[in-house]
């Protein structure tokens, strides 16, 4: 018995570090982007690219990794993924350009989605007690937040303190520590019946994808009217639908569209791609408001962005009481109507005569609570709303979904920014928009250019508020359109409960 307790111990710390390395890895980059951009000599479609291949590369291999892992062992993968996380993050360290880094990243976040699901599937299957495995998942959970939540600041810290390539050669360590405890401690398990890998069907969809955040990121240079543009926005739909197509007709879909039928599961979709298209992109650009509009060194930037990211670590236990009392229904889209909220403060924040980082605070601080009442109750919802045997599948859409919006909205935001600052840049510049747009691209890099600071600041500054406009209207749209997909009944049904539930208190 003791050994046992000892083994499932071991494992449970090796997924637990292996969240944290991971978690880190999302939101400890962005706080030093600036930092890379003139260390590598890049330019602002260089630092989108760095975050947006590491989440592309993750959506590649998530529909995917369950099947491989339950064909040839959960705990063989499990271990081959922390060994290439590690390896990947040493790339990305030593990295001497842009391109480097960027390829870096790709591998990296392809082991890292890879070893995302093997944690899920590790801890299923090494502790069969359900009780003991809903503390195993809340400790995943908890330490997966702490990831998330201090990477900005422990970026930022890094950074000041030695230098940026320690934020990836960091996981070198932490990768061989995790990789004993995973060996000594994870049970193997496997699926003798497990599906064939739907290796077309991982094709279409990532090159769907790419093709589509290509085209945002790229397009300011090449046109989004152009030939090149028109062609790959036209072979990335082709590749959507061959996508649907492939997974209607093989005999196990990685993704059953009939799951979209019910109401909870695609009102809670919404509300993960709700978060998606504002808090998530966002932590990519907002170091750099920050450090190039408001003038905060990593440190100073990374402990604002604390703010932004810890309230999404105390607020998912309130989100748990709410969605227990009022439903899922009324959680996920206030908690998207709170996000919005935040965006809109922030824009006021950014919006006054001498914006600082007091200024942004409480929109920061707002937008952090939305997203803690809104992201766990999303897993919960779109795992809880189908049967035992499609949990599985439900928690790939959604882990997909976030992604593939995220992705996209990295592109999305960036555009928006280029746009808003080349408009500002209209006033000192009439006349030639394509020097413009170069100009505001450089701007949006960090880079300087021949132009007063002032006039760089105010344009910079003014791009900025178009992509918190953005962000703000897009997540309230959604929040309303999760409230209707959630439907009358379910909320007639959760006032009735609450109603019910009032005499107890």
């Amino acid at each position: 018995m003791s050994s046992t307790v000892s083994r499932n111990r071991m494992a449970l710390a090796a997924v637990c570090l292996s969240s944290l390395m991971f978690g880190l890895e999302i939101s400890s980059v962005p706080a030093i982007l600036p930092t890379l951009a003139r260390v590598l000599h890049g330019d602002f479609r260089d630092m989108q690219w760095v975050m947006n291949v590491y989440t592309i590369a993750c959506t590649s291999v998530l529909m995917g990794t369950g099947t491989v892992a339950d064909r040839y062992g959960r705990k063989r993968l499990f271990l081959l993924c922390i060994a290439l996380f590690g390896i990947t993050s040493l790339l990305c360290g030593l990295a001497w350009n842009m391109p480097a880094m960027i390829a870096g990243r790709f591998l990296q976040g392809a082991s890292g989605g890879a070893m995302l699901i093997c944690q899920v599937a590790v801890l299923s299957h090494q502790f069969s007690d359900p009780a003991v495995r809903v503390k195993a998942f809340g400790w995943w959970g908890v330490i997966f937040g702490i990831g998330l939540g201090f990477g900005p600041i422990i970026g930022g810290a890094i950074s000041a303190l030695a230098n940026w390539q320690w934020v990836f050669l960091v996981h070198a360590p932490l990768a061989l520590v995790t990789l004993v405890l995973a060996w000594r401690g994870a049970v193997e398990s496997r699926d003798p019946h497990a599906q064939h890998l739907d290796i077309s069907g991982i094709a279409t969809l990532s090159l769907a994808v790419f093709g589509v955040a290509y085209v945002i990121t790229q397009g300011g240079d090449i046109g989004l009217a152009s030939t090149r543009a028109i062609v790959i926005t036209a072979l990335s739909l082709l590749c959507l639908v061959a996508f649907v197509l492939i997974e209607r007709m093989v005999k196990r879909p990685m993704i059953d569209f009939s799951v979209f039928r019910i109401r909870p599961f695609s009102g809670a979709l919404l509300g993960s791609a709700g978060m998606n298209v504002s808090f998530w992109p966002f932590m990519i650009y907002l170091p750099v408001y920050f450090q190039d509009v408001l003038g905060y060194g990593d440190v100073v930037a990374g402990g604002f962005l604390l703010a932004y990211t810890l309230p999404t670590l105390v607020v998912p236990p309130v989100a748990e009481r709410l969605a227990h009392c009022y439903r899922a229904g009324w959680v996920i889209p206030g908690g998207l109507f709170t996000i919005g909220a935040g965006f809109f403060l922030m824009k006021w924040g950014a919006g006054i005569s001498e914006p600082d980082g007091l200024s942004m605070l409480p929109g920061c601080v707002v937008a952090g609570i939305g997203l803690g009442l809104t992201n766990t109750t999303v897993t919960n919802t779109t795992t809880g709303s189908v049967t035992a045997e499609r949990a599985g599948m439900a928690s790939g859409i959604d882990m997909s979904a976030r992604m593939i919006s995220l992705a996209i909205n990295i592109a999305l935001m960036g555009l928006i920014l280029v746009i808003g600052t080349s408009m500002a840049l209209s006033h000192a510049m009439p006349g030639d928009a394509m020097a413009r747009h170069s100009l505001a691209v450089a701007i949006a890099g960090g880079q300087a250019v021949p132009l007063p600071a002032e006039v760089v600041h105010g344009a910079l500054a003014q791009g900025f508020q178009w992509v918190m406009l953005y962000a703000g209207l897009s997540v309230w749209l959604l929040a309303v359109a999760s409230l209707l997909v959630f439907g009358v009944k379910t909320r007639t049904r959760a006032i009735s409960d609450a109603a019910r539930a009032l005499p107890e208190v």
